[in-house]
């Protein structure tokens, strides 16, 4: 089970400025508890991707920002929320090469498989949360000699 301390941050998700905010400040966060380059790297594409769809598909929201541990490793976990429409079809929505825009296709789908826990909660009209949750991943075991 893991445990969380609390929200370490809520940052405001208004603006292309905004999303360089979240990039940095998730890297920054996940840097601090010794995730690794590529770790760090996969976190924030994630973050990225699903800051700009809570900009342009959900008119705007916010990122709530968590360190968590469970069993001694720890872990950020990341809330996308906005108040915007919803996600009328969700499976249809994280299926590759589905855009209900301009975009690649590959924004929920895409940030589902760079990340460990990937949960998404949306009804048309209600608006739509995203979390998130990479862990740290554990050093290599030594090699034995033989």
């Amino acid at each position: 089970m893991d445990t969380s301390a609390g929200v370490e941050a809520c940052l405001p998700i208004r603006s292309d400025m905004d999303l360089v905010w979240v990039r940095q400040h998730v890297r920054q966060s996940a840097a601090g508890l010794g995730f690794g380059l590529v770790d760090q790297t996969k976190l924030v594409t994630a973050a990225s991707e699903l800051a700009r769809n809570t900009l342009v598909h959900g008119g705007g929201g916010r990122m709530e920002i968590s360190a968590i541990s469970t069993a001694g490793v720890a872990g950020l976990r990341l809330s996308f929320i906005d108040e915007g429409p919803g996600i009328p079809d969700l499976d249809r929505a994280l299926s590759d090469g589905y855009t209900s825009g301009d975009g690649l296709g590959m924004g929920l789908g895409g940030a589902r498989r760079l990340v460990h826990d990937f949960a998404v909660d949306s009804a048309p009209g209600s608006g739509t949360t995203v979390r998130v949750t990479s862990w740290v991943s554990r050093p290599p075991r030594p090699r034995e000699e033989v």
